[in-house]
């Protein structure tokens, strides 16, 4: 069944820039909804941004299904902080 679900909406990667600055990368075939959460509007989002709020969304990526989208978040989480910024600037 979790099979059907992954193909049903596409993964998406999403990069959020902080109240502090800091930047907080995930994954989820919503986000709108996941960065709205993570703002503290309908659901805890996650522990990380709970105390660095608001945060502001400034990188969207598509991935083929939640595996790719998993592999590139792991990727994009190794980065250094220049070069996220840097992946971030090419989305704008």
């Amino acid at each position: 069944m979790a099979a059907a679900s992954d193909s049903a909406a596409a993964w998406r990667v999403y990069m959020l820039r902080c109240a502090d600055g800091t930047l907080y990368t995930g994954i989820t075939t919503d986000v709108m909804r996941r960065v709205a959460e993570h703002n503290g509007e309908g659901g805890p989002g996650a522990r990380y941004t709970r105390s660095r709020r608001p945060v502001q969304l400034v990188y969207v990526e598509t991935a083929a299904d939640r595996a790719a989208a998993s592999r590139r978040e792991a990727e994009i989480k190794q980065l250094d902080r220049a070069r996220k910024l840097a992946l971030c600037a090419t989305a704008a």
